[in-house]
């Protein structure tokens, strides 16, 4: 090199001797095989050596030389030079050539040709970034190529649709507030399935306290309207804990129901729902109808008869059960002593409590169990945050949004395990609280809430600078959407054996030039003629 420009570049082969030469020897070859075939370019003036061999710089002072090194050395005498260390990160340029690899110069867009046959091309199949780094680096070479590797990748529209995510769920967790008293916020949801019962009930509406953990088990039938539910519920859950201030429960159609939201509304009591498909929201629900269901199970199998003649035995048995979070059962969280019962008779004896010291008693347990419930929170933050990682997106972003929750319904023209993960891209219009975004979905999907949970969303990243919003696709009501044509590119013909087909090239609206396609120009024509 002179002046920072390459003036030529020299390689051979080892000899067959030499492949048994020490790395240090092999270094040293090196100089002096570039002194030999450059001598009318060295000899009498001031050069510089660079090398990744650190030891070469020493090789003027070391002292114990072997013959071949001697030889070399006095070779190395009659030119006026220094040899300078630069690590092998900073000498890409002779790293690259040592490899055997092609260094791919800027020139218009063939480094983008490049990684666009890598990625796209049939024999390889969209492989991830670091698969297909691997495979480029063997045969190219350009600075900052991983980087763009992983940019060019991180923008593949059709990676971002199909490929699952292989890292820590995005979003941290965000816990409710703790009541400030009893059965003032409770959760509900319906466990579905059951056989139906004599008295004809094939579900249980499960209430929950969300301070004391107390239960109730309401048997109920699947088609109830929304009327007899709230007729069950002022029977069994107003009657005997007065009216909640707080509701929180998922989307099911009942609850969204307008009949539902004015009963309570009339009675004061604000409606907290789950975001869309995020079943997390509704958790203390969620696993007592797990601990619900098994218990049914050992019942059953243990007393057989009918599951719903087991629930008042399974509700008592579940509100006297310790709970670990309020480190004690639920029964004495509510009542303020322990459930007198055949095992505990001796334990809890003719207790006389009254006046100002059961209610100060009470009191202090309320604040005993809020306590233990801010440790449990802290505890359940500290593990779940581990296994998370926080993901913040901006008011305007493009996101995808993943539809795997979503059963039995085809997208894009295809169905089961050939469905893309995720749908989109949607516009956020609005961030809700610390971990859910309201997104723009089409008029025509009033039945998805458009509030998700940050989990479920995906950034859109694209060098196509198009941004898709809901109205400018007809989105259906199963989230597929029609594509339509928007330009002729080329014309050709496929030949074959006894025919000739005239084939069109076509670009299709909100994707790119590089993602047209071909297509018979009779069905072109047929579809869509303001084409031609």
């Amino acid at each position: 090199m002179q002046h920072g420009q390459v003036i030529s570049y020299a390689s051979r082969q080892l000899k067959p001797h030499e492949k048994n030469y020490p790395t240090h020897d092999l270094e040293l070859a090196a100089v002096v095989f570039a002194l030999k075939i450059w001598r009318h370019y060295l000899y009498g003036v001031r050069c510089e050596i660079f090398t990744d061999h650190k030891s070469l710089k020493y090789i003027f002072t070391q002292k114990d030389l072997n013959l071949r090194q001697r030889r070399w050395l006095e070779l190395i005498k009659d030119y006026d030079l220094t040899i300078q260390y630069q690590p092998g990160k900073a000498n890409v340029v002779a790293d690259a050539l040592s490899r055997n690899r092609l260094w791919v110069p800027v020139f218009g867009d063939l480094r983008q040709e490049i990684l666009y046959e890598s990625h796209h091309s049939g024999y390889t199949v969209h492989p991830g970034s670091g698969k297909m780094y691997a495979d480029m680096k063997l045969l190219f070479w350009w600075p900052g190529m991983k980087k763009d590797v992983a940019e060019f990748v991180s923008r593949c529209e059709a990676c971002q649709l199909v490929k699952a995510e292989h890292q820590r769920p995005g979003g941290l967790l965000q816990s409710l507030p703790i009541p400030e008293w009893k059965w003032e916020e409770v959760t509900m949801d319906f466990a579905m399935g059951f056989p139906r019962s004599r008295q004809g009930h094939d579900a249980i509406w499960v209430v929950v306290d969300r301070l004391t953990k107390s239960a109730h088990f309401l048997p109920i039938r699947q088609t109830d309207s929304v009327d007899r539910l709230a007729q069950i519920y002022v029977k069994e859950i107003v009657r005997l804990h007065g009216v909640p201030r707080v509701i929180v429960s998922d989307r099911d159609g009942r609850f969204t129901s307008r009949l539902w939201k004015g009963i309570q509304q009339g009675l004061g009591t604000k409606l907290h729902f789950s975001t869309a498909f995020h079943p997390q929201t509704d958790g203390q629900s969620e696993r007592t109808i797990q601990v619900l269901e098994d218990l049914l199970r050992l019942c059953v199998l243990d007393f057989s008869g009918s599951w719903e003649d087991h629930i008042p035995l399974i509700e008592f048995a579940y509100n006297n059960s310790f709970q670990s979070s309020i480190g004690m059962a639920p029964y004495e969280a509510l009542y303020g002593r322990k459930c007198r019962t055949p095992l505990t008779l001796t334990e809890v004896g003719d207790r006389q409590a009254l006046g100002a010291t059961f209610a100060d008693e009470t009191a202090q347990k309320i604040n005993l169990i809020r306590e233990r419930l801010k440790a449990a929170q802290d505890r359940q933050q500290k593990y779940y945050n581990q296994k998370h990682r926080f993901v913040e997106f901006q008011v305007g972003d493009f996101v995808y949004v993943k539809v795997s929750p979503m059963k039995g319904v085809s997208r894009f023209g295809q169905v089961s395990k050939l469905s893309p993960r995720y749908v989109g891209p949607f516009e956020i219009l609005e961030r809700i609280g610390k971990a859910a975004y309201k997104l723009m979905l089409s008029d025509s999907m009033p039945d998805v809430h458009n509030v998700f949970h940050v989990s479920t969303l995906r950034k859109w990243v694209s060098d196509s600078g198009k941004k898709v919003s809901a109205d400018e696709v007809e989105i259906q009501e199963n989230l597929t959407y029609k594509e339509e044509p928007e330009l002729i590119l080329a014309y050709d013909v496929r030949k074959l054996r006894s025919k000739q087909i005239p084939m069109v090239k076509v670009q299709w609206k909100h994707r790119t030039a590089r993602e047209a396609t071909w297509e018979k120009e009779s069905d072109m024509r047929r579809l869509y003629p303001y084409l031609f």
